[in-house]
């Protein structure tokens, strides 16, 4: 244990989830027949699953996490497989967050489950805001100043989520390099495949409380399955193996997600990536034309954030289109922003019909 406890990402964490015994669940042997986990021994009826639904799927299972971390550039000993991303923001919550003790830090404006699912632990929540003059940049000194030792988790979403851009390497870097060691570093990349930057995957190997989120919801269109996946040291992955449900992932998930990481499949995604990139920049230019938007901010995602002359009047005129568009006004840096996921052209053209109109 001692040996065990020098190890940053078990040091941080709970002392209550070091101490803790997992739950037992029924033994992975798929080459015996199984009477050990009160299974029915029939399929119901319009299963069309390939392992069949009456069974329970194989908790971690192996073959998607070897797939994974493959596609992810990892080892599968750093890969934790769960229901989107938002399941490892809440275990990261559960495995650092102490009620009414500890804190996380996050960067605003930004995906808002970060301050959820830590307000849901008893935690405290420390904003630092984006510098929205400058394109809402990262001040990496301003945060590291604010970091305190009650903080066990840094949020730093990149791409960011809903202002659309990336976050400076160079200030990712020196925060890592300030913190390493002293909080759980999360950079979420659930927007990464539509930028030209790579993911910081290969970073886990310089800094030991480093954390990455991906997820299959948006670039691979696996909204509905809930795939994502949290990438970290072996011992962060181990430790969160221990409180992970030992059947959370759905048997038809674990079936389209193998099929969607196969190369023909990732081919296919990149194809429909770049077109949807052109989409994209149609749509940003068409945007700035309208005398309804004061502003489309630069994008390096699926969507565009913009400020509206009159936000009620772009909403109304959304609706009319048989539109809805994210409402971001309850954020006091956003008080006049929308944001738009790039869709098709039918829905682009419907959209500026109703912009254009009197």
């Amino acid at each position: 244990m001692t040996s065990a406890l020098q190890d940053p990402p078990v040091r941080l964490a709970r002392d209550e989830i070091r101490a803790l015994h997992p739950y037992s669940f029924a033994a992975w042997e798929p080459q015996l027949r199984r009477l050990h986990a009160n299974e029915a021994p029939w399929r119901a009826a319009g299963d069309a699953s390939e392992a069949g639904l009456n069974r329970y799927p194989e908790p971690q299972p192996a073959q998607l996490l070897e797939r994974l971390a493959a596609v992810y550039g990892v080892a599968p000993s750093q890969v934790l497989a769960t229901r989107g991303s938002d399941e490892a923001i809440d275990i990261l919550s559960r495995l650092y967050l102490r009620a009414g003790e500890d804190a996380i830090l996050q960067c605003v404006p930004s995906f808002g489950m970060y301050q959820v699912a830590a307000r849901i632990q008893g935690a405290a929540v420390i904003d630092v805001p984006l510098d929205r003059g400058a394109g809402w940049r990262l001040d990496p000194e301003r945060l590291i100043a604010a970091w305190t030792p009650r903080v066990k988790l840094v949020y730093l979403c990149s791409p960011n989520n809903p202002t659309a851009n990336l976050l400076s390497q160079a200030a990712i870097a020196a925060i890592c390099d300030a913190l390493d060691g002293k909080a759980i570093i999360v950079i979420d990349e659930a927007y990464i495949e539509f930028c030209a930057q790579p993911s910081l995957a290969a970073w886990l190997g310089r800094y030991g409380t480093l954390a990455i989120l991906r997820t299959m919801s948006k670039a691979y269109a696996l909204a509905g399955a809930r795939l994502g996946a949290l990438l970290a040291a072996p011992s962060l992955i181990a430790l969160a193996r221990r409180i992970i449900p030992p059947y959370c992932l759905a048997q038809p998930t674990i079936e389209i997600a193998r099929q969607a990481l196969d190369n023909a499949a990732l081919a296919a995604m990149q194809t429909r990536i770049a077109a949807l990139l052109v989409e994209r920049e149609w749509l940003r230019t068409r945007l700035e034309r309208s005398p309804r938007v004061a502003r489309v901010y630069p994008s390096d995602t699926n969507f565009l954030l913009i400020d509206c002359v009159d936000a009620d009047d772009f909403q109304r005129r959304t609706t009319a289109a048989g539109l809805i568009v994210r409402d971001l006004r309850a954020s006091p840096l956003l008080p006049a922003s929308l944001r738009i996921t790039v869709g098709t052209r039918a829905e682009h053209d419907a959209l500026l019909a109703q912009l254009e109109a009197p």
